[in-house]
C-alpha cells in the first residue's frame, strides 16, 4: 500500500532523523523515549519534558562557536546565557546551569530567582547575570541589592537613559553596565523602530554625557542588540549586526573598558521534518564580520555574548493528545477532536499561528488523508489546520480497512506537537484558570538518575476543578 502515512512521510523527508524515529512495533520515539509506553502509563493529555536535550542543545551551539572561533583566529571569548523568560522552571534553569551558562533575565521578579538558585547553591557570586527590559523601581532596586551583596557580574543592561540615575543612587559598588541598542524594525512592522533600547545616534553623546570621567563607579562593559526575528541570513539582520559593530568600534577607542557585544537570542529550533538550518554557516559570519570590522577599526575583538532561550529550551518539550473522534461537518472537512485545547496548551497557535513539528505516535501503516484538529473548548479559533511546510494536516485516518488489524484499530489515534518547550507556559499562565475550564494536562519529567538511569517521574498533576474553584472564589 503505498498511501500509509509511513509512504506520505518517506516521500516527503528524510525519516529517520535527529530525535525522531520508529520502533520495531511501529509507534513514534522521540529521543529514543519509548513514547507509547509513557502514554499507556501517564494518559492524555500530555506534557513531556527530555531533560537530557538541554544540554545537548547547549553544548551544540558552545561547539559551534568554538569552531568558528579557531577558523576565525578570534581573540575574545564566548559566554552562552540562558534567558529565563522562556521557562522559568526551577528544572529547566537548574538543568541548563548544569552546563556552564549564564543567565539573563528581563522582570524584577527574575531577581527572586537568582537569590534562590545561589541559595540552594545552583549557582555562585561569580555567574553573570545580565538584566534586560524595561525596568521599574521594583527591578532596579534588587539589581542594585544583587551588587551590592556581592555578585560581581551583574551586567544591567540600559533601556533607557534616566535608568542609569536608580543604579547612580543605589549602588554602592563599582559595577559594570551595558546600553541596548534600538533596533530598526522590518518594513512590515507598523513602526520604524523598537521600543526597547537607546537610539543608535544617541549613545555616543550619553556615553560621553553621563558615563566617561565616572568609572570608578561604573563602567560601560556591553552593547546589546535583540531582532525579533532572529538570526537570519537576509540583508535586514547583517546590517543591523553591522550596525552594532561599528557602534562598538567608535565607542571602544574613546572607551577602554567596553569589551563585548552581546547578539541576543534568535536561533531557530526544528518546527518541521523539512527544517534546515546551518548554524555553522551563520556563526561562521557573525565571527568573520566583527572580526572584520575590528581589525579595519584597529580596535580589539569583543567578547560575545547570546541569549538562547527557545534554542536551549524549545526542543525538549512535546505536548501528545488522544483523538477523542471524528466529525465530517461538511463534503471537504474532517475535524479531528483531541483531548484538550490549543488555546490553553499551545497559546502560539491561537496567539501569532505559530507551527510547531505534528506527528502521530502510531498508525502509519493506515491511510493518511487531510484533517483539521480542534481543540474541545467552544471558541471557534480553537483549532490547528496547517503545517510549517505546507497548507494542510495530514493525519492517519482512524481505522484501518484491513480486518486482521481489529485490535489496532481500538486503540486511539495519538498525536504529538514537538519542540514546545519555550514561552507556552508563560502565555497561556501555569495552573490558574484558563479558557472554558480545560485544565493544564498533566506534566511528566524525563532526565537520567544519579546511576545514568531514564526515569520518568510527575511534576503535576493534571488540574483539578477544586484548584480552579478555590481561584475563583467558590471555595474558601
Amino acid at each position: 500500500m503505498n498511501n500509509t502515512y509511513t509512504s506520505l512521510v518517506n516521500q516527503t523527508f528524510h525519516f529517520p532523523q535527529e530525535g525522531f524515529d520508529q520502533n520495531d512495533d511501529g509507534y513514534l520515539e522521540f529521543n529514543g523515549l519509548d513514547l507509547i509506553s509513557l502514554i499507556n502509563k501517564h494518559g492524555t493529555p500530555l506534557k513531556l519534558t527530555y531533560l537530557p536535550k538541554i544540554g545537548m542543545q547547549i553544548n551544540k551551539a558552545k561547539g559551534l562557536f568554538e569552531k568558528a572561533f579557531k577558523k576565525h583566529k578570534y581573540e575574545g571569548q564566548y559566554f552562552y546565557c540562558y534567558c529565563t523568560k522562556s521557562s522559568h522552571f526551577s528544572f529547566i534553569v537548574e538543568e541548563a546551569l548544569k552546563h556552564g551558562i549564564h543567565l539573563e533575565t528581563s522582570y524584577a521578579y527574575d531577581i527572586d530567582i537568582i537569590n534562590r538558585l545561589y541559595e540552594r547553591r545552583k549557582i555562585n557570586k561569580d555567574v553573570y547575570i545580565i538584566c534586560n527590559g524595561y525596568k521599574q523601581k521594583m527591578y532596579t532596586s534588587r539589581i542594585a541589592k544583587l551588587i551590592n551583596n556581592g555578585f560581581k557580574n551583574v551586567i544591567p543592561i540600559l533601556d533607557n537613559k534616566e535608568e542609569l540615575l536608580a543604579y547612580r543612587k543605589s549602588v554602592k559598588k563599582p559595577f559594570r553596565l551595558g546600553i541596548r541598542v534600538a533596533a530598526e524594525e522590518e518594513p512590515n512592522f507598523p513602526f520604524y523602530t523598537s521600543r526597547l533600547g537607546i537610539r543608535a545616534k544617541d549613545i555616543l553623546e550619553f556615553y560621553v554625557d553621563e558615563i566617561e570621567g565616572n568609572e570608578d563607579k561604573f563602567q560601560l562593559k556591553m552593547l546589546h542588540i535583540f531582532l525579533n526575528k532572529g538570526v537570519k541570513d537576509d540583508i535586514y539582520y547583517w546590517s543591523e549586526l553591522n550596525k552594532i559593530i561599528n557602534l562598538y568600534c567608535q565607542l571602544k577607542k574613546i572607551c577602554p573598558e567596553l569589551d563585548s557585544i552581546n547578539i541576543g537570542g534568535g536561533f531557530p529550533i526544528k518546527h518541521s521534518l523539512g527544517f534546515e538550518y546551518d548554524y555553522q554557516f551563520m556563526i561562521n559570519e557573525i565571527v568573520g564580520n566583527i572580526k572584520k570590522a575590528c581589525n579595519k577599526a584597529k580596535v580589539p575583538m569583543p567578547n560575545i555574548y547570546t541569549e538562547f532561550g527557545s534554542f536551549t529550551v524549545g526542543e525538549s518539550m512535546a505536548h501528545i493528545y488522544s483523538v477523542l473522534g471524528q466529525k465530517i461537518q461538511n463534503d471537504r472537512e474532517c475535524w479531528y477532536m483531541i483531548d484538550s485545547s490549543f488555546i490553553t496548551t499551545l497559546p502560539d497557535t491561537w496567539g501569532i499561528g505559530e507551527k510547531f513539528l505534528m506527528l502521530p505516535i502510531n498508525k502509519w501503516d493506515n491511510e493518511y488523508h487531510r484533517v483539521v484538529l480542534g481543540g474541545i473548548t467552544c471558541d471557534s479559533h480553537d483549532y490547528y489546520d496547517s503545517e510549517e511546510h505546507i497548507n494542510e494536516v495530514f493525519l492517519p485516518k482512524l481505522a484501518s480497512p484491513n480486518k486482521k488489524e481489529e485490535e489496532s484499530n481500538k486503540e486511539p489515534l495519538y498525536v504529538g506537537f514537538f519542540h514546545t518547550g519555550a514561552y507556552q507556559d508563560s502565555i497561556s499562565g501555569y495552573g490558574g484558570i484558563k479558557h472554558c475550564m480545560v485544565p493544564s494536562p498533566k506534566h511528566v519529567i524525563v532526565e537520567y538518575d544519579n546511576n545514568g538511569k531514564l526515569i520518568d517521574w510527575v511534576y503535576a498533576k493534571e488540574q483539578t476543578s477544586a484548584s480552579m474553584l478555590k481561584i475563583l472564589g467558590y471555595v474558601r
